[in-house]
């Protein structure tokens, strides 16, 4: 046998030991992953406009869920009670994306993928 025969494709045996750690890993995110699309779904994240006279609610997936208008934001008229809603919506729905992008930050943590720089 001619020597460097028998290692396989350029494989040594510590890039299979990295390999099989990477997977392993890779199947952790996978699974955390999992249950945070639950925790995400069971999230009720709030958001709110003109000093708490409109809150609106949505889930950490940005599904709405609820808004709550006081009568004060009422009296106020319509116009003025759509610039509302539509600022508590944003409130909500900024909330609940750095929720979301923070908990992913901590599941992919320890995982080092190349092009994947959150």
């Amino acid at each position: 046998m001619a020597e460097g025969q028998g290692q396989g494709f350029g494989f040594g045996l510590g890039k299979m030991k990295e390999l099989a750690e990477a997977i392993k890993k890779a199947q952790q995110v996978q699974e955390g992953a999992k249950q945070l699309q639950e925790d995400l779904e069971a999230m009720e994240i709030g958001g709110e406009s003109g000093g708490g006279m409109v809150k609106v609610f949505m889930s950490g997936n940005q599904e709405p869920l609820r808004v709550e208008i006081s009568p004060a934001a009422i009296e106020e008229g319509a116009e003025v009670l759509s610039d509302l809603v539509a600022a508590a919506m944003k409130d909500a729905y900024v909330k609940s994306t750095d929720t979301m992008r923070e908990r992913m930050e901590d599941l992919t943590g320890g995982l080092d993928l190349p092009g994947l720089n959150m």
